[in-house]
């Protein structure tokens, strides 16, 4: 899962940042609305985390632009402003889900995770295909009753892999989902994490090369 950040509180952005990347989810990190916009035009993401009063751009103008550009990006609002009122007004911006501060670490990662489910069409929260089921809000993988440990960014390739339901990922699609913006395009790291996952899955296996096109699971 891609996960944009935008507070500009640095210390709570980078440890909020931390604590994604440990959950497996590829994390990007802005501390103004400026930026947060310029990140969103050139990246996908599946949920942008957004603080409603930044600098430059408010994160009311932020939140606006996601939903008039049509993106399948969700946002969740985190701000100090938790009363009926203010979330009642974030939410009629387009907002998916509003989380007041301060907040407890594991709900913000369970609405972030719920939030990242609601695609077309939408996915189950434990992903089950050849065999394999994936638990994500748990970070557990089993293959036919074997509990499969891995590491964040395995796990991270395996979900999006499973949440492809069959069709083909190409490595630049997996570099843009489980890796943040500081990956090298031009790195072999998608193809050494996608044998070491072949590795601990084991035979047969089901993480299929398609000539041309990149991975899938059948």
């Amino acid at each position: 899962m891609r996960v944009l950040v935008v507070e500009d509180e640095q210390v709570l952005a980078d440890a909020v940042a931390t604590g994604l990347r440990r959950e497996s989810m590829a994390v990007d990190v802005v501390y103004d609305g400026d930026a947060a916009l310029e990140r969103i035009e050139v990246n996908d993401y599946d949920v942008v985390v957004l603080d409603r009063d930044l600098p430059l751009v408010h994160g009311d103008d932020v939140c606006r632009h996601v939903v008039s550009s049509g993106l399948a990006t969700r946002v969740l609002m985190l701000t100090a402003a938790g009363d009926v009122a203010d979330r009642v007004a974030g939410l009629t911006l387009g907002a998916d889900d509003y989380l007041a501060k301060p907040f407890a670490f594991p709900e913000l990662i369970a609405r972030i995770r719920a939030l990242g489910r609601r695609a077309v069409p939408a996915l189950p929260p434990v992903l089950e295909r050849s065999g394999l089921r994936v638990d994500p809000s748990r970070r557990e993988v089993v293959r036919d009753g074997r509990p499969v440990p891995l590491s964040p960014k395995e796990f991270a390739v395996l979900e999006v892999l499973m949440r492809a339901d069959g069709a083909a990922v190409s490595s630049e699609q997996l570099l843009e989902k489980a890796w943040d913006e500081n990956a090298d395009p031009f790195t072999n790291v998608v193809r050494v994490t996608v044998m070491t996952l072949r590795r601990k899955l084991g035979e047969p296996a089901v993480v299929l090369t398609v000539p041309g096109a990149g991975y899938r699971i059948p």
